[in-house]
């Protein structure tokens, strides 16, 4: 688990593109299945999907990174 933090630690943008690219596959992919919209608005709303969910991992990223400069801070 430390290594996996560790390397998101050090490859933060990686990080957040992927989980990026991997939210709009899933949105395509489960709108495509359950909903009969056309191809743009597909895209759209896989977008829209992408960009919140992208929002709460930069979220993530900021309280962690606050976290892990308080904790450096304590043991100093």
């Amino acid at each position: 688990m430390e290594a996996v933090q560790s390397w998101i630690s050090q490859h933060k943008l990686t990080t957040i593109g992927t989980v990026w690219g991997g939210a709009i596959g899933a949105s395509l992919t489960y709108t495509h299945a359950r909903t009969p919209l056309k191809p743009s608005l597909r895209l759209i709303h896989a977008r829209m999907h992408a960009q919140a969910l992208t929002l709460a991992v930069l979220s993530g990223a900021a309280v962690y990174n606050y976290y892990q400069k308080r904790v450096q801070e304590n043991v100093k």
